[in-house]
């Protein structure tokens, strides 16, 4: 068995080509294909969170609306991008909103992407401390978060407040119970996937990874896998953990599907530079007749060692196509793999 979700960048923009116009559009949509994804049978409905562009943004509003309009489905993020976050402000929503969808959010951050802006986390008052990164203070901040998620007190209460407190020092509320457990860091390397390991965090591993080795993308995020396990079970870890990876996959199963996808996918991953200096491998897109995919998929080494995947989703093209290309996969690849 196998949980199956989707990962959507929220995409908009004004061009009459687009089926998501505008940043309401994209919002809106996202709550309807939770729902809809909910009622195809898929596992999961994830968010891509980007500043400066038009594309989903700040993703606890949008969390607890899509947890107040579907009872089953899994909610997350793949992934905030920690520079730009107050950690406490942000367990105060990630709590709120978990309750909102009674239990099921599953929160992936991250030191995050090259965004639109130079240095945008800087126009949100973060700035690194002497000596670190952008990426050191992402781990930071992240750090913070995964231990206010305890629930423990810290923060020495008023002597004379307005409303009665509870003895002891004081949490952060609302306080949501086994939210820390639903955390997930995603890596892009093997040894920030041994840190979150250590930490006691989840794992999320992208359609793109830093290239280490010069091997496919399915090779180095199998072997980065296998390292994160073994340190969470070194860690001494009580629970097991969880594990995702980002496809791009399309069955071609109407004419709809040939016309968008039916060139083929890419056969092979691509390499290149997101950022100087870092050479990154990305990831090929999957695209043919179901059972063509399902012999495909059987040679990703990644997808194998994942508990979960994420079906990157063209959201521009709208919420019933994108519903019928999960549906796809759930009901014409997955049997066929042993995933259902």
């Amino acid at each position: 068995m196998k949980k199956i979700g989707f990962l959507s960048f929220g995409h908009w923009s004004p061009s009459p080509q687009s089926g998501t116009r505008s940043a309401a559009d994209a919002l809106l949509q996202s709550i309807d294909l939770a729902v809809a994804a909910e009622e195809v049978g898929a596992d999961g409905a994830y968010f891509r969170v980007h500043h400066f562009a038009r594309q989903l943004a700040s993703p606890f509003p949008l969390l607890a609306a899509a947890g107040a309009k579907t009872s089953r489905i899994e909610l997350g993020t793949a992934v905030i991008d920690m520079r730009y976050e107050n950690p406490l402000y942000m367990a105060e929503d990630a709590g709120a909103a978990d309750l909102i969808a009674g239990g099921r959010l599953q929160l992936g951050i991250s030191r995050g992407s090259p965004e639109q802006v130079i240095d945008g986390w800087r126009y949100f008052g973060l700035v690194p401390q002497e000596g670190q990164s952008d990426a050191d203070m992402a781990r930071g901040n992240a750090e913070v978060f995964f231990e206010l998620l305890k629930g423990k007190g810290f923060a020495q209460p008023n002597p004379s407040p307005m409303f009665p407190n509870p003895p002891g020092l004081l949490r952060l509320e609302p306080f949501s119970e086994g939210l820390r457990d639903r955390i997930w860091w995603g890596a892009a390397t093997d040894a920030t996937a041994i840190w979150a390991a250590k930490l006691g965090m989840n794992l999320q591993s992208s359609t793109l990874k830093f290239d280490e080795t010069g091997e496919p993308l399915h090779v180095q995020q199998a072997k980065q896998i296998r390292a994160y396990r073994e340190a969470w079970k070194e860690a001494g870890h009580t629970r097991e953990p969880r594990v995702s990876v980002s496809r791009s996959i399309f069955a071609l199963v109407n004419d709809m599907d040939r016309a968008y996808f039916g060139r083929g996918g890419e056969s092979t991953d691509h390499f290149g530079y997101i950022e100087p200096e870092k050479r990154a491998v990305f990831g090929r897109t999957y695209a043919a007749e179901p059972d063509v995919l399902i012999e495909q998929l059987r040679g990703d080494e990644a997808i194998a060692e994942a508990d979960t995947l994420l079906l990157t989703v063209p959201n521009q093209l709208g919420v019933d196509y994108n519903a019928h290309v999960i549906e796809s996969i759930v009901k014409h690849v997955a049997p066929g793999l042993g995933w259902r």
